[in-house]
């Protein structure tokens, strides 16, 4: 049987399945605790009770665990999680070497800066690393990679990760002025929430423009049904 105009037309659309909402926040929470909230906490206990040492030393620790545990349980080490454990077990060894606290603290404006190098570098060649970190949250057909209009989006979203996280390492600069344990709570607390915030505004800025394309559909994914238990 011939199809029919529309269903060419719906065949040829580009369908994204956006996960369930509140999967995406709990995968986006947890990865927060894994990554800051939890390491911080550690640390900044572990600094005052303990000392330097044993409080880096724990640091390292959780990001083995982390890691491990994913690993152990076979579930999927998201790239976001490797970047950002990457980064921290970095940031414990350098101030293992030298042996500052403060070190450790300002080790994030570097990152920071890195990081805004990466994404707006990213951006500028055409080639944003937000097209590979979406992957984490959402499943995305690989023609999509080849809409202009789509990869725009991607720039757009990685330019803004840039502006933020400018703006993170020049927060955590302003509160190091004051103290160590102030910086660490703008590492611990204000930069999640702005990481937050900056995750909000990209996705509202996502959803608007890619719901305005005529060849892509975004579908909302189904709440996650829980697996029947045995009788």
């Amino acid at each position: 049987m011939p199809h029919n105009a529309s269903d060419s037309s719906d065949d040829r659309r580009l369908v994204i399945e956006i996960p369930h909402l509140r999967a995406t926040i709990t995968h986006a929470v947890v990865l927060a605790l894994e990554t800051a909230v939890v390491p911080t906490l550690l640390f900044m206990l572990l600094l005052n009770v303990a000392g330097l040492v044993p409080g880096l030393v724990a640091v390292l620790g959780w990001s083995a665990f982390v890691i491990g545990m994913r690993r152990l349980l076979r579930r999927q080490v998201p790239h976001t999680l490797l970047l950002a454990t990457g980064m921290l077990v970095a940031r414990a060894l350098f101030a293992l070497v030298t042996s500052s606290a403060v070190v450790y603290v300002l080790q994030p404006v570097v990152g920071s800066v890195f990081m805004f190098l990466l994404f707006v570098g990213s951006a500028m060649l055409g080639k944003p690393i937000t097209a590979r970190l979406a992957r984490d949250f959402v499943h995305l057909p690989a023609e999509l990679f080849a809409h202009q209009r789509v990869q725009k989006v991607f720039v757009n979203v990685a330019l803004m990760w840039g502006g933020s996280r400018l703006l993170d390492g020049a927060m955590t600069l302003a509160f190091l002025q004051w103290s160590v344990d102030a910086g660490l709570f703008s590492r611990g607390v204000l930069s999640g929430l702005l990481t937050a915030l900056t995750i909000a505004i990209c996705a509202g800025h996502g959803w608007r423009s890619l719901r305005s394309l005529p060849d892509v559909t975004l579908r909302l994914g189904r709440k996650p049904t829980p697996a029947p238990v045995p009788a």
